[in-house]
């Protein structure tokens, strides 16, 4: 299924709440920036999270809290 449909400014439901770790400013923090990454990567990683398929700290509960479609519409966000 495809991603819904945003302005290139507007975030999807949640995903503003990335930048707080995943910040595109900051290229030498402990957790990387996702800026240029490839959306499908992010979406993947992502479902694995969701899965418990995936080691985490945190992601994996963060993750549970999104659907499939918005962590696609999170992903194809945040990487731009």
């Amino acid at each position: 299924m495809a991603a819904p449909a945003f302005a290139a400014e507007e975030a999807p439901p949640g995903a503003s709440t990335c930048l707080g770790c995943h910040s595109p400013v900051r290229a030498d923090a402990a957790i990387p920036p996702l800026r240029g990454r490839d959306a499908a990567a992010v979406a993947a990683a992502m479902r694995e999270f969701r899965e418990g398929t995936r080691p985490a700290t945190l992601m994996d509960r963060l993750a549970r809290g999104f659907t499939e479609e918005e962590s696609q519409a999170i992903a194809a966000w945040i990487v731009r």
